[in-house]
């Protein structure tokens, strides 16, 4: 079933919709983050290529890892959620730290991401979502 099929399905959670799009948020950041260390790698402005090259394919990995899991939660499988969650606690230890060290739009940043971490956690816990990914709703 295609995406937006799957998102606009009747029978879909409202909580499991929710976390679809924090997810989605997350992959945005990801990939938009990855962008400007492209940028910058390619301006001249990195004092690393290989740092910056690692990082960039490494944001761009957890992007499609974190999409297809979102995918997978959407199809009702289980397996999504553990990378899901995974990505959550590194983001908030990320997180934390930025919003503990940071100054300006980085601790703007540390707070946002801390924040859609802490709400997609909170939704992949909720009884619909758990119940919606187990494979284990009942048929209409």
């Amino acid at each position: 079933m295609p995406v937006l099929e799957a998102f606009f399905a009747p029978g879909v959670p409202a909580f499991l919709r929710a976390l679809v799009i924090g997810v989605v948020a997350e992959i945005l950041g990801l990939v938009a983050f990855a962008v400007v260390l492209l940028g910058e790698l390619l301006t001249g402005g990195s004092s690393s290529v290989g740092v910056s090259l690692f990082l960039v394919v490494f944001l761009l990995g957890v992007a499609w890892v974190l999409a297809v899991s979102a995918r997978a939660l959407l199809a009702g499988r289980r397996w999504g959620r553990g990378p899901v969650i995974t990505w959550q606690l590194f983001q908030v230890i990320g997180a934390v730290a930025a919003v503990g060290s940071a100054t300006g739009l980085t601790l703007a940043g540390g707070w946002l991401a801390l924040a859609v971490a802490v709400a997609v956690i909170v939704l992949l816990m909720t009884p619909s979502v758990v119940a919606a990914t187990s494979q284990t709703r009942q048929a209409d």
